[in-house]
């Protein structure tokens, strides 16, 4: 069986050869609006060359590897549908402007530097648990606080979905136009999808964790809730909502950021 060093380093090679190939797709249509699905595919492709290097056949890399590929292939498959239906993401578009008039970048250079470059490493880091877990070969079943996260991790990955269908639903329906989606789960938070995410991957880490290598993957689930919370997931959707829903600051006042809470009472 490899050794943790060579199951990380031929992971990073695979990560590299896919946003390798992927930026090249991007810079070839002149939009890197299908990153976001790479997010989540690349964690699967990883699950699996893991599960391949690991020689495999034990419960715990099984359901490593069966949860992560589950949400790799919604998330991804969502991520691809929205930009489908959406088109391109303003965010990358308004990033790479400002990078060629400020700077003169050309969009090839300015979309690995700004765009893929940051995301390589951070999803290898993200999903340091479907990785080192897979390493040791024993135990091979799961225990008690094994069992906890593969619970866990089911009900993250059921509960973001059900958000996103809600949200999808909501979306499309005209009536709702310029108005604060507050319904089913997002009555409760105002991020369902990024709980569930966080519910995913602490209970893979918990799978992880019954294994000595997989302990010292906890920097994964922390990262992943930090980046949702403090950097690129609740600051900058919330920071687009309030300017362009004036109902939205009233919706933040009586809905939980984060975990599942019954809302307050509306306040003036």
């Amino acid at each position: 069986m490899p050794d943790y060093v060579t199951v990380l380093a031929v992971n990073a090679g695979v990560i590299l050869a896919l946003f390798v190939l992927a930026w090249a797709i991007c810079v070839a249509q002149k939009d890197c609006t299908p990153v976001d699905s790479l997010w989540g595919l690349g964690m699967g492709v990883v699950a699996i060359s893991t599960y391949l290097q690991t020689g495999g056949g034990t419960p715990r890399r099984m359901v490593l590897t069966a949860i992560c590929v589950a949400w790799a292939l919604r998330l991804g498959g969502y991520m691809l549908w929205r930009w489908r239906d959406h088109g391109p993401d303003g965010r990358y578009v308004r990033m790479l402007d400002k990078a060629k008039a400020e700077r003169g970048w050309g969009y090839g250079y300015a979309a690995f530097r700004l765009v893929f470059m940051l995301q390589m490493p951070l999803l290898w880091l993200v999903c340091l648990p479907i990785q080192l877990g897979q390493i040791a070969p024993e135990p091979a079943q799961l225990g008690p606080v094994g069992l906890i996260g593969e619970g866990l991790a089911i009900f993250g990955l059921i509960f973001e979905s059900l958000a996103d269908w809600q949200l999808v639903r909501f979306k499309k329906d005209p009536a709702n136009e310029g108005e604060v989606m507050d319904r089913g789960l997002w009555r409760y938070t105002r991020h369902p999808n990024y709980f569930g995410d966080a519910c995913v991957w602490w209970g893979l880490w918990l799978v992880a964790a019954e294994t000595t290598p997989g302990l010292f993957a906890v920097v994964g689930p922390i990262y992943l809730v930090f980046t949702l919370t403090r950097w690129s997931g609740v600051p900058t959707v919330e920071g687009r909502l309030k300017r362009r829903k004036p109902a939205y600051e009233a919706y933040m006042r009586r809905t939980s950021g984060f975990f599942p809470w019954p809302p307050k009472s509306d306040v003036a």
